[in-house]
């Protein structure tokens, strides 16, 4: 393998905070919108689902804008990465092996996310090409992305529907990291056994299982 492109939410990134801010901007417990918001994940529906039980007909994109307007915008710091994500893609990067981040995001976030200064080649969301996760389309935008094309790289997500599945259909390599509420939840998933080609711990383990 040649390169590694890295999905962002609850691959790179704990998403705890951002979920919990929206649970505030709402007025729902966070308890209660974890709660709901895992339901919506066990049914295999998109997350985004969520606020339709709390607020019928809330449209995320408009009530992202005002709370940015409000000053509760979001906000991507070097304490929402998870701990092995700087030194895994170090060891990745001093193994020769070209890096990548593409991940369902706002262009807002592409921005936040470029000014951490990862150890990355390339970096790009879904709200900078206009087309997300799981489409086909995005995986193309990957593929132009890469060096040496799908069958040498390695897309590494948290997600079943989102990262594993297309991702593997469109050609690249996969690997599902069980973390976050996706990764526990469908880490031994048939169709994760069936279309990933590692299911990992941690980011440690990708420099020695890739450059074997």
């Amino acid at each position: 393998m040649t390169a590694v492109v890295f999905d962002v939410g609850e691959t790179l990134l704990d998403d705890s905070r951002e979920w919990g801010a929206w649970a505030d901007w709402i007025g729902v417990p966070r308890h209660t919108f974890s709660a709901v918001l895992g339901a919506v994940t066990a049914a295999g529906r998109d997350n985004a689902e969520t606020f339709q039980y709390f607020r019928p007909g809330f449209d995320v994109a408009t009530e992202r804008l005002l709370r940015e307007d409000a000053g509760l915008g979001e906000r991507i710091e070097e304490a929402d990465l998870y701990p092995d994500v700087r030194p895994a893609l170090t060891a990745l990067r001093e193994r020769g092996v070209w890096i990548g981040i593409a991940g369902n995001q706002t262009a807002r976030a592409a921005t936040l996310l470029r000014e951490l200064g990862l150890p990355a080649d390339d970096l790009a969301t879904s709200g900078e090409w206009g087309v997300a996760k799981p489409s086909g389309d995005f995986f193309a935008r990957v593929a132009d992305m890469v060096p040496d094309g799908p069958a040498k790289t390695v897309y590494v997500g948290d997600h079943r529907d989102n990262d594993v599945v297309p991702a593997k259909a469109a050609g690249f390599k996969t690997a599902l990291i069980r973390r976050g509420p996706w990764g526990h939840l469908w880490a031994d998933d048939p169709v994760v056994r069936r279309d990933a080609d590692w299911v990992i711990e941690s980011l440690h383990e990708l420099p020695d299982l890739l450059c074997a």
